[in-house]
C-alpha cells in the first residue's frame, strides 16, 4: 500500500517539473511569433478550465458532502480573504505568481485527499492520481512563464518546480497517516483551498489568458473543463 501511494502520488507531482521543462523548451527554442503568443494564452485558458473543473467537481463537492453550511461558509471565506491579502502583497512587489499559487492550492489538498482515499478505495485513488497529474501539466506550464516574467531565472524556476513536485508525495503521506479517519478536517482544507482558487481565477488567471480579437483561445477553457469532467467520470 505504501509503495503504491508513493508511486502514484509521485506521478501526480512529477508532472509539475515536466510542465516546467516543456515551458522552458517552448520559451527558448521556438521563435517569437503571433502563433506562439496564441499558444501560450491557449495553454493559460486550458489550465484555467482544468483548475475550475477541479474546484467545481472535486474540491467543493467533497467539502459539501462532509461539512455543514456554517463551517463551509467560514472556511471558504477565509480561503478567499487570505489569498486576497496574498495577491495584494504580491501586486505591490510586482510579482506574477497567481497561477503557481492556484496550482499549489489545488494540488496540495487533492494530494492529501489522495492519500486518505488510498486507505478506502485504492482503484479510485489510482485514477485520481492520474487525473491530478494531467491537470498539473498545463498549470505548471503557465506557472513557469509567470515566474520567469516576474524576475526568476529559468534555472531557478526549474529548481523550484523540481522540489514542488515532491509535495504530492508529502501531501499523500500526510493524508494517509493523519487524515484517513478525519474526513471533516480534510473537507475544511478543501473548502479553504476552493475560496482561494476561485479568487485567483477571477482576479488574475482568467483575465491574463484573454487576447483581444481572438475568440478561439477561450475554447481552451472549455476543453480544460471537459478534461476535468472526463477525469471525474472515470474516477
Amino acid at each position: 500500500m505504501l509503495q503504491q501511494i508513493i508511486l502514484f502520488s509521485g506521478f501526480a507531482g512529477i508532472t509539475v517539473f515536466i510542465g516546467g521543462l516543456l515551458a522552458n523548451l517552448f520559451n527558448h527554442h521556438i521563435k517569437e511569433t503571433p502563433v506562439k503568443y496564441e499558444i501560450t494564452h491557449t495553454m493559460m485558458s486550458f489550465g484555467a478550465g482544468i483548475i475550475l473543473s477541479a474546484l467545481a467537481l472535486v474540491l467543493i463537492p467533497k467539502a459539501m458532502d462532509e461539512l455543514n453550511l456554517f463551517p463551509m461558509i467560514i472556511s471558504f471565506s477565509i480561503g478567499a480573504f487570505v489569498f486576497f491579502l496574498i495577491d495584494q502583497y504580491l501586486a505591490k512587489k510586482g510579482g506574477q505568481t497567481a497561477t503557481l499559487l492556484a496550482m499549489m492550492m489545488d494540488f496540495v489538498p487533492e494530494a492529501i485527499a489522495l492519500g486518505a482515499v488510498f486507505a478506502i478505495e485504492p482503484n479510485t485513488a489510482i485514477l485520481l492520481a492520474i487525473f491530478i497529474g494531467l491537470q498539473n501539466l498545463p498549470e505548471a506550464f503557465n506557472s513557469f512563464r509567470d515566474l520567469v516574467q516576474s524576475g526568476f531565472t529559468p534555472q531557478k524556476t526549474l529548481i523550484i518546480f523540481f522540489f514542488l513536485s515532491f509535495f504530492g508525495i508529502g501531501g499523500a503521506l500526510i493524508g494517509h497517516f493523519f487524515l484517513s479517519d478525519q474526513p471533516q478536517l480534510t473537507a475544511l482544507l478543501m473548502s479553504f483551498a476552493s475560496g482561494g482558487i476561485l479568487y485567483l481565477l477571477i482576479q488574475d488567471i482568467i483575465p491574463e489568458s484573454k487576447l483581444q480579437k481572438n475568440y478561439l483561445i477561450s475554447l481552451g477553457a472549455a476543453v480544460g473543463f471537459l478534461v476535468g469532467i472526463i477525469g471525474e467520470k472515470i474516477v
